[in-house]
């Protein structure tokens, strides 16, 4: 990749409702989420959630990227894995003449890459909650 070529990639993570959408560009190394620098959000285990892809590739995609994150949806740890799909996927499409950046997120955890299916089970008619019946109080 050539000094003058600007290249952009727009990389989608979903994790139960929470989506996030992430947009790599060459850069200084600045990550935003939701136009908040991420060294400012204020849950720490959020914070470092998202920042994985970013840490375990260090100093080869350090300084050469900006990453824009827009989420939203869900709660804020799953909108945070969901922020950390969206870098992962893009990094890895971003520096695609890498095959070994995907082998690394793969090696660390699966579902950097490919999303968790799990989602909560809808809420019946008549019920409570999904799967609660309405006790008896005879017999």
């Amino acid at each position: 990749m050539s000094s003058g070529e600007e290249r952009i990639v727009i990389a989608t993570g979903k994790r139960k409702t929470a989506v996030a959408r992430a947009i790599i560009r060459n850069g200084s190394g600045r990550v935003k989420v939701n136009g908040v620098p991420v060294e400012l959000i204020p849950i720490e285990v959020a914070r470092l959630k998202i920042m994985e892809p970013l840490l375990l590739l260090g100093d080869r995609v350090r300084g050469g990227v900006d990453i824009d994150i827009k989420v939203s949806g869900g709660g804020y740890m799953s909108q945070a894995e969901a922020c950390r799909m969206a870098i992962a996927r893009g990094l890895a499409s971003f520096f695609s003449d890498l095959k070994e950046i995907r082998e690394i997120f793969r090696e660390y955890d699966r579902t950097m890459l490919s999303g968790d299916p799990r989602m909560t089970e809808p809420e019946k008619w008549m019920r409570y909650s999904a799967r609660r019946f309405r006790q008896k109080s005879y017999r």
